[in-house]
C-alpha cells in the first residue's frame, strides 16, 4: 500500500470534517500571520516529498530521504537567524524552506525539487547529490548525516569565540551568531555524535564560548529499530555543561516558542545546548521502505493519525489565524505549484560525463591578501636564541617546528591542534615552544578524541581559519577517517565548490621505531588516505624538504582551499647519520622562509643510468645507504623521492625515470594497498619492462628486536637492484 497516498488522502479527508487530534490552546504572543507562515513551509515540505515520489515513479528523480512528520523543524528555522550556521539532518526539509522566507529572493520550490531532479542546474550540489543545503542560507550540504556532521559543528561554534580573538581574513560567521546541528534520536547513538557532545560539554564545562544548539528530532525509530521510550531525555538530559530544553514537535506554536527560548540562551551564555523535539515518522525511512514489514499496522496508523500538519490546521483554526478551508486551499495550491513546477525540472538536464561530475572535486582558488612574511624583529622576538641554530644542520622535528612558527607569523588564520600539542609540544617536541610564543588561542590543547580534533579543523575552516590539526599517531586516524572521507575531501564536491574547509592534517606516521609501540604506533598503510578524491598526501623524507613541503601544503589550504595530509616520518625525526655514526648526513639546515616546494616537485639525487630507485621517506633513506654499495659496485644509480604520494607525480617521476634501463621501487607500506601498485602500473603503461618493486609485507609491525622485520632495508633494497641488474633488458 502507499502510505504516502493515504497520509495525503486522511489528511484532506480530516481536515474537512474538522476531525483533529487534541493539542494545547494556542499561545496568544504568536501572531497569527506568523503562524499561517509557518503552516505554508510546512505544507511545502509536504508536498515535495509527494511530488519527489511521483518524479521517482516517472523515472526523473532519485533517491531520497522524506522530511514528512518532521514538518516542526520549520518553527525552529524561525527561531534562528539566516545568519547562523545550521548543519542539518536529512529530515530538514521544512527548516530549509521557512529560512529561505527569512532571505530574499529565494525559491525554495525550484532549488528543492531541481535537487530531487539530480539536474545539473541544481544550486547546492550542481546534480551530484539530492542534499539539503544553501549557499545564501548558510546551510553547508550533508550528505548522509549520520552523526558524522556534529564535530565539524562543535568545531564551527567554537571559531566563532576564537574569531572573535583572532579575526580571520576570510571569516564569514558574524559574532552574535550560533550554529546549530540537527540528528535524529538513532543517529544520536552513534559514537560520533556521543564524541561531539561530550566534546561540547568538557569545554563548556571549562567556560570556552561554544554557543552551540544541538536539536535532536526524535520519532522514536531509527530504520527499523525502535528507540526505547525516554532513551534520549535520560541520555541528554543531565549532561554537564549542556542544558536541556525539550518540545512537542508536533506543535508548532510550542516548538517555535521553546527553540527561541533555547537559541536566546545559547546566543546569551555562549554555552551549548540540546533541543529535544518529538516528531513522528510518515512513509517509513526512505526510498522503497515498507514500514509495514517490521512495524504493526495498527502502530502506522496510529502515528499517521498524529499528523503534524493535522495539529497545525487545528492550531491554526483555534488562534483565528485560518479557517480549516482556507487551510485545504493553501495545501493543493501548494501542491500544483509543486506539481508545475517539477513537470518543468523534469525537462532539465542531469550531469552526463566524468568531467562534469569531477568539475567541482578540486576546490576553487580563492583571493588571499599577500604576505611578505614576518619582519626580522619579529622572528627575533618569536625564535630568540633558536635564531643561531637556524646556521647548523638540524633534524627534521626541530626543523617542521620552525616551519610552523613561521607560518603562524605570517599568518594570523594559522591555527595548531590536537592532543598534547601545547606545554608538551607533541609526544616528539614538533610543536615545542609553540603555544608559549603563540598564545593557548592559535595553539589549541584538545581532548583525547581524533573525531573532534578534526571536526575542529573542518568547523574553524568554515569560519575562515586555516587549521593545522594533529593526529598524534598514523593508525589513530582510523577513528577518525571518516571525518577526512565523508566530510572534508567531500564537501566541494557536494556544494559545486561553495563550500570548503582548507586545512592541512598532520600525522606522524609510517615504521621503523626501535622497540616503540608496535603496530599501533607503527602504521605503514597510506591506503585509507590514498584513495580519497581530491586529498594531497605529503610525505617528506627530511628535514629541509619538510620545511619546504610544510609551506606549500599551508599555500594550497591557504589560497587553493584544499584538503592536505602531512604524513611526517616519525622515524626520521631525531635521525643525524646516514652510512656511519656520527656522519651527520641526513642532518639539514633550515631553509629561508620563503622556500617552498611546489606540489607535485619531486626530488632527484644522481644521473646514473643503470637503475633508477623510487621511493619516499623511510625508502628514500634506506635507498640512499644502498646507492653507495651500488655505485661502489659500478652500477649507475639514479635515487627519485616523491614527495608527493596523491595526487601521484606521474609526469615528472616518468620524466625523472627517463633515459634509466630499470626502475626499483621501495615502498615502506604493505604490499597490498601501497603506493608500489600504482607506481607499477604507471611505469609498466609507460613501456618499463624492467620494473620490480621492494615493499612491505602485509602484516602488522611487532614491538621490540624485529621492529623492522616486515619492511625493507638497506640489505633488501641492494640485493633487489641486484637482481633487477641481471634480467635480460
Amino acid at each position: 500500500m502507499d502510505r504516502a497516498a493515504i497520509v495525503h488522502e486522511n489528511f484532506l479527508t480530516r481536515v474537512a470534517a474538522q476531525d483533529f487530534p487534541d493539542g494545547p490552546a494556542p499561545d496568544p504572543a504568536i501572531a497569527p500571520t506568523k503562524l499561517v507562515e509557518i503552516f505554508r513551509a510546512q505544507v511545502l515540505s509536504r508536498q515535495l516529498d509527494r511530488t519527489s515520489r511521483a518524479m521517482q515513479k516517472q523515472g526523473k528523480g532519485f533517491y531520497t530521504i522524506g522530511s514528512s512528520g518532521h514538518e516542526g523543524m520549520a518553527a525552529v528555522a524561525e527561531a534562528l537567524r539566516p545568519t547562523d550556521m545550521a548543519f542539518l539532518h536529512y529530515r530538514d526539509a521544512a527548516f530549509q524552506i521557512q529560512r529561505a522566507a527569512q532571505v530574499p529572493g529565494q525559491s525554495p520550490v525550484w532549488d528543492m525539487l531541481l535537487s530531487f531532479r539530480a539536474a545539473a542546474a541544481d544550486p547546492i550540489s550542481g546534480g551530484r547529490h539530492k542534499v539539503l543545503g544553501s549557499k545564501a542560507l548558510n546551510i553547508p550540504p550533508q550528505t548522509s548525516t549520520i552523526a558524522s556532521h556534529l564535530p565539524k559543528a562543535v568545531g564551527a561554534a567554537y571559531s566563532l569565540g576564537l574569531a572573535r580573538r583572532c579575526p580571520p581574513e576570510h571569516r564569514c560567521l558574524p559574532d552574535d551568531s550560533i550554529v546549530m546541528c540537527s540528528f535524529g534520536d538513532a543517529s544520536s547513538n552513534h559514537s560520533t555524535a556521543q564524541g561531539a557532545i561530550n566534546t561540547a560539554c568538557w569545554t563548556s564545562f571549562q567556560s570556552v564560548p561554544l554557543p552551540l544548539l544541538f536539536v535532536c528530532e526524535d520519532n522514536g525509530i531509527g530504520i527499523s529499530v525502535p528507540t526505547p521510550r525516554g532513551w534520549v531525555a535520560a541520555n541528554f538530559g543531565n549532561r554537564p555543561g549542556l542544558k536541556y530544553f525539550s518540545c512537542n514537535g508536533l506543535d508548532l506554536a510550542e516548538t517555535l516558542r521553546v527553540s527561541q527560548k533555547a537559541a536566546e540562551w545559547v546566543r546569551r551564555t555562549r554555552k551549548p545546548a540540546f533541543l529535544h523535539i518529538t516528531t513522528v515518522r510518515l512513509y517509513g525511512h526512505a526510498g522503497s521502505d515498507v514500514e509495514t514489514t517490521y512495524r504493526d499496522r495498527a502502530a502506522v496508523e496510529a502515528t499517521e493519525a498524529n499528523d503534524p500538519l493535522l495539529h497545525s490546521v487545528r492550531l491554526l483554526r483555534d488562534a483565528g489565524a485560518c479557517p480549516p478551508e482556507r487551510a485545504l486551499e493553501i495545501y493543493t495550491e501548494i501542491g500544483e505549484t509543486c506539481a508545475r513546477v517539477a513537470e518543468e525540472v523534469m525537462a532539465r538536464p542531469t550531469l552526463t560525463d566524468a568531467a562534469g561530475v569531477m568539475a567541482s572535486l578540486i576546490p576553487p582558488p580563492r583571493v588571499c591578501a599577500p604576505s611578505n612574511g614576518p619582519s626580522p624583529e619579529a622572528r627575533s622576538d618569536i625564535f630568540g636564541n633558536d635564531i643561531k641554530q637556524m646556521k647548523e644542520p638540524q633534524p627534521m622535528n626541530r626543523l617542521i617546528s620552525w616551519a610552523l612558527a613561521d607560518l603562524m607569523l605570517a599568518y594570523p588564520e594559522v591555527i595548531v591542534a590536537g592532543e598534547d600539542v601545547g606545554r608538551k609540544g607533541g609526544v616528539y617536541g614538533v610543536t615545542q615552544k609553540l603555544q608559549a610564543r603563540f598564545g593557548p588561542d592559535r595553539v589549541i590543547d584538545t581532548l583525547l578524541d581524533e573525531q573532534s580534533i578534526l571536526g575542529l579543523a573542518i568547523g574553524a575552516a568554515h569560519n575562515g581559519f586555516v587549521p593545522i590539526p594533529e593526529i598524534q599517531f598514523l593508525a589513530y586516524l582510523h577513528n577518525a577517517e571518516d571525518q577526512l572521507r565523508g566530510e572534508a575531501a567531500t564537501l566541494s564536491f557536494f556544494s559545486d565548490g561553495q563550500y570548503t574547509n582548507p586545512m592541512v592534517l598532520r600525522i606522524a606516521g609510517l615504521g621503523y621505531q626501535k622497540g616503540f609501540g608496535g603496530h599501533f604506533h607503527n602504521d605503514n598503510s597510506l591506503a585509507v588516505l590514498r584513495d580519497i578524491p581530491g586529498l594531497v598526501i605529503a610525505c617528506p623524507s627530511n628535514g629541509a624538504d619538510a620545511a619546504r613541503m610544510l609551506r606549500e601544503a599551508v599555500r594550497l589550504a591557504r589560497e587553493e582551499q584544499r584538503v592536505v595530509v602531512f604524513v611526517e616520518p616519525i622515524a626520521l625525526y631525531p635521525m643525524r647519520d646516514l652510512h656511519t655514526e656520527g656522519d651527520g648526513a641526513w642532518l639539514t639546515q633550515y631553509p629561508a622562509p620563503e622556500e617552498r616546494i611546489a606540489m607535485g616537485e619531486i626530488g632527484v639525487t644522481g644521473e646514473g643510468t643503470d637503475i633508477a630507485i623510487v621511493s619516499y621517506a623511510n625508502g628514500h633513506y634506506l635507498a640512499s645507504q644502498a646507492a653507495e654499495e651500488l655505485e661502489a659496485d659500478g652500477i649507475g644509480t639514479r635515487l627519485i623521492d616523491m614527495r608527493w604520494l596523491a595526487p601521484l607525480p606521474a609526469e615528472a617521476l616518468l620524466e625523472a625515470c627517463s633515459g634509466c634501463k630499470r626502475i626499483l621501487i621501495v615502498d615502506e607500506c604493505r604490499r597490498t594497498g601501497g603506493q608500489a601498485e600504482g607506481l607499477m602500473a604507471l611505469f609498466t603503461e609507460a613501456g618499463h619492462r624492467s620494473v620490480a618493486r621492494v615493499t612491505a609485507e602485509d602484516s602488522f609491525i611487532a614491538t621490540g628486536p624485529a621492529y623492522a622485520a616486515t619492511l625493507p632495508s638497506r640489505e633488501g633494497i641492494t640485493a633487489a637492484a641486484r637482481a633487477l641488474m641481471e634480467r635480460e633488458t
